[in-house]
This record gives C-alpha cells, structure tokens and sequence, in this order.
C-alpha cells in the first residue's frame, strides 16, 4: 500500500479494510499551513469525503476519516515542522466551527465502528495534550461560529480557547439531549477535570442543546477568552504570543514520514521491525517486535540523517499502525499474544542512545511517539499476552511491552541456562514512558510500593532469569520446557473461550489500579458508559433519539432508571 495513492477505506479479498495512513496531498477536510513557529489547521470538511458512503458530512461534522487526517497533520507537525511552537485550530466555514461526529454516520454505524471511533478520536485529542506536556507543542482553538459535541471536545483538548463574540457563536455539548448519548470523546471529563467547570453549571450546559454564548462561556470557564468580531483576530495573535511563550519547542530542520506500506494479506500484517500474524480460527493475533540488527546511530547528525528509518522511530510507527489495523479490522481477535525478537544488547543500547540525546528535538519526538504507541496498546480491548520465550529480548523498552500486558509467561530452561530467555530493566522503565495514570508501568504493576520499585532500580542493566524474575514479581508464571506448549496452548484456549465484553470491562478496570487521573476516567467512561449507552434502545433502538435525529419525530424513551 501507498500512502499517496490507496484510500482509507479498502477492500482484500472479501473484506473491507481501513488503512490509518495518509499523506497531506490527501487531505479532503484539513488545510496545514505552516509559518515560522506557527501551524494552523483549518478544517473545511468535504459533505461528499465522508469514509464510507450513505451520509453527508454537513456543517464541518466529521467521521473517522476526518480523524484520521487530523492525526496525521499532528504527527508531520510534530516531525516535519519542529520549529513549530503553537498550533491554531480553526474553521473555513462561515458561522459553524465543527458540528462534532456526524449524526448520520453513528447512526448507520455498527456499535464496533461507533466505539473505535470513539476511542481513536479520544487518543488523538490525549496524544494533542501530551505533546503540550512533554514536547511543548502548544494547542489554540479560535472559536468561529457554533461549536458543537466532538467539535468542542476537540477545543477542549487545547491548551487555550478563544471565542469570537458576535452574539451567535456558542459552544455546546448536546449529545444527552438530542441524541441520548454521552460526549464521548472526553467532553464530559474535560469540562469538570481539566477546565474545573463547576458541576451544577455542568450539569446545566449538558442538558442545553442551543449551547452557551461567548460572555457566559467565559464566566462559566467554558472558554479563556473572547472578543467582538473585530478585535478577535488580534485576540488570536496574542493567544498564540502567550502560548508562544510557554513553548520550548526549537527543532532543527525536519524530517519527512514517507507512507509505511505494510504488506496486508490473508496472514496479516507485515512490516519491517513489527509483524503481526492473525490466526481467525483460534481468534488469536501474534505481535512479534524485533530488535535492531546492529546498533543503531548514536550520534547527533546520524540520527538527524537517518529521519524516518531511524530504528526507535521506525518501530514506534509501525507498532502504531499495527495496533489500529488490528483493533479496526481485525475485531474478532479478541487475544493478542506479544512477542520479541532479536539481541537483548541491541535494545539496551538503543535505549542508552535514547537517554543520552534526549534533549535532541527528533529523539525527544520519537520518545513521545513511543509514549504515546504504548499509551495506545495499555487502553486497548484486547486480552493481552507477553510470551517471553527463547529468541526473545524483552529489554527496557522491550520490556514496556510485557508490562502493558495482562499477564507475562517466562519460559524457564533449568536444564539449558545459557539458552534460557532473560529480561533486563534500565532507566527506560522508571519514567521515560509514563501511563495515562501518570505511573511508570513498574509503579501501575506493583501500586506504588516505592520498596519494591527501589530494589527494581537497582537492578537495572542485570540479566534476570526465570527465577529472579519470578521472585521479583517481573512475571506471572514461569513453565518449564515440558510444560511450555501445553501451559500456553490451554491458557490461550481458555481465555478465547470467554465473554469479550465482560473480559474487557475486567481489564480495563484491572490495568488502572489506584488513582485515577482524567485520562483514565475519559477511557473508563467510554469503555463501560458509552460502550452500554451505544447499545441501549433509548440510543439505537428503532425509537431512539440517536436513530430519529433529523428526521422531525420524537424519541421514545423507556424510562426506567438502570
């Protein structure tokens, strides 16, 4: 596949495919235009583009190949454009910012593609905030017209929203009352957790489909600013100078993302450093990752030179890929078994490179996309299963990928030790690639028993055996060779055996023990809230309010309260 060439939404074989990649001479919704230290991505969504046929994106209301645009303006912002300080968001359309998802689209979507949709578009909107956090990429929403559901939902994931005040603007989240939905893609938990809206005046523009104007958007910490038509675009300038100022974002000349085309076939997914082999009969898909076949450049102007084939970028794209592939089209494989490949040294010292020029404006945006790649796979609806086996290198970041699972197998060979598997941890695993719980995965995994993460930390860059790792906790179980296959085939038979509904409320409810932060109840409430909300009849029943938008009748509820 080629980026340039294939569309979104493809067919192999029988069956219908969505491919996440795309490329800026693509684009039918959004407009990147980049000068100096500021990007402005204007969207002027296409009503024919949609990604599937049999609706009209009107009023800038957009679909998951909207979404997927937009995620690739903010990775080639990112990589492309490091000099980039502040990104303006803002619409080509007169009177309307961005009327949120579109209504016809979730109606006549299946409750898979309605939840994945939901849940790619949180991601992007969390990815935004997390390279104001960690990269300083900052983030404005200048508010034209109404903005509505998804589209406020996306001005909330700024840093700052300013609002033209010409008495006809309004921002609003109107799912509860005119849909019977929730605003699903983190509206909800924005307003109250990250704006610090109070909760009756919440409440209040929740059940308000016409929205609220820009003085009381202000006074009700809706938006940060406003100004009359006239003065908004010198309001715009100074909001973007502020932001401007905040930023520490000073990159050199970028680099290019050429399109990854992956080999897609009947086996799966295949790429250079990642392939993921999907077994339909069994239900099971088989991620391996692969380590570096040498050591990877480790000097300023060699990474710099290398760009996009650059191993730790390389395999943080590919494995993102892959994950969305997988999760999208791929919905029946309801395991994923993750394994690794290749010479634990490598990795190690892959990510002593990644230490020692982290301050480096490219390797600072590859630990953010790999950041935000294992970010991805700790809220994703698989049953998730590391196999640390012989020929595996599950190493510092390696070993992020066993952490982000379920459980952890460990061959042990106590007859063989110098063919036997081993895990290693270095500072990779103590902060680099923090969870959207805020931990590290050793803290997530052991609930911040700070005496056990001090004895882990001074055991980095020590090689563990099964039975070291076994006592450390570092691992679930540890079956010997005659026990191995038949442990792991009957584990794997049982698991798949299961209800996937109720496995994934088990385990997202089990991957975020202790507190919880706005991230992790964004995706808690679209995991249990949304995902029942989407299949109730007072939503996608015949009757319902989501079925009979626009269409003049009224929704009829059962009202019983469950």
């Amino acid at each position: 596949m080629n980026a340039m060439t294939e569309p979104l939404l493809f067919r192999q074989g029988e069956r219908e495919l969505v491919s996440f990649a795309t490329h800026p001479s693509k684009y039918r919704h959004w407009t990147l235009a980049v000068d100096g230290d500021v990007a402005r991505l204007k969207l002027d969504i296409d009503e024919d583009g949609g990604i599937k046929p049999g609706y009209k994106l009107k009023l800038n209301s957009y679909d998951l190949g909207v979404d997927i645009e937009l995620h690739d303006a903010l990775n080639r912002i990112r990589f492309e454009h490091p000099a980039v300080k502040v990104v303006v968001f803002e619409s080509a359309k007169e009177k309307i910012w961005c009327s949120g998802a579109n209504i016809y689209m979730l109606g006549l979507s299946t409750h898979a593609w309605k939840v994945n949709f939901c849940k790619f578009t949180n991601e992007t909107r969390n990815g935004l905030e997390d390279s104001s956090r960690h990269e300083g990429l900052k983030s404005l929403a200048a508010v034209t017209g109404a903005c509505a559901g998804g589209g406020y939902e996306l001005a909330l994931a700024c840093d700052r929203i300013a609002m033209v005040d010409d008495r006809a603007s309004t921002v609003s989240l109107p799912e509860v009352p005119l849909l019977g939905v929730l605003p699903g893609t983190g509206g909800l938990t924005r307003v109250t957790d990250k704006r610090k809206v109070r909760r009756d005046l919440a409440d209040i523009f929740c059940t308000t489909s016409e929205g609220v104007r820009a003085d009381r958007a202000k006074d009700w910490k809706l938006v940060d600013s406003h100004a009359k038509p006239q003065q908004f675009a010198q309001l715009v300038e100074s909001e973007v100078a502020a932001l401007r100022a905040e930023s520490d974002r000073a990159g050199g000349p970028g680099i290019s993302l050429p399109p990854l085309a992956p080999l897609i076939d009947e086996d799966g997914y295949h790429y250079g450093i990642v392939d993921a082999q999907v077994d339909r009969t069994t239900r099971i898909a088989t991620i391996t990752v692969n380590a570096p076949k040498a050591a990877i450049e480790s000097a300023p102007d060699a990474i710099q030179a290398a760009g996009a084939d650059w191993w730790p970028l390389r395999l943080a794209r590919e494995l993102d890929d892959a994950i969305l592939n997988l999760r999208t089209n791929e919905l029946e494989a309801g395991t994923w078994v993750i394994k690794t490949r290749g010479d634990a040294n490598l990795v190690m010292q892959a990510d002593r490179v990644l230490e020692q020029h982290k301050t480096h404006w490219l390797v600072r945006e590859t630990i953010g996309a790999l950041r935000r790649t294992l970010a991805r796979i700790d809220v994703t609806s698989r049953s998730l299963i590391a196999l640390v086996d012989q020929g595996s290198c599950f190493a510092g970041t390696f070993y992020e990928l066993a952490l982000a699972c379920d459980r952890i197998y460990m061959l042990d060979l106590p007859d063989s030790p110098d063919a036997a598997p081993t895990l290693q941890l270095n500072t990779a695993n103590f902060g680099r690639y923090p969870e959207v719980n805020g931990l590290t995965r050793l803290a997530t995994r052991f609930c911040e028993d700070a005496q056990t993460i001090a004895q882990l930390q001074g055991l980095q860059d020590s090689v563990l055996g099964a039975d070291q790792a076994l006592a450390l906790g570092l691992v679930t179980l540890t079956p010997d060779d005659i026990d191995w296959d038949d442990e792991i085939r009957i584990m794997l038979e049982e698991r798949a055996s299961l209800s996937p509904d109720a496995l994934t409320g088990m385990e997202a409810s089990l991957r975020f023990p202790g507190k919880e932060t706005m991230e992790t109840r964004v995706f808690g409430r679209l995991s249990a809230w949304q995902n029942w909300i989407f299949i109730r009849p007072n939503a996608v029943g015949e009757e319902g309010a989501l079925k009979l938008f626009g269409t003049g009748k009224k929704a009829r509820f059962d009202w019983k309260r469950i």
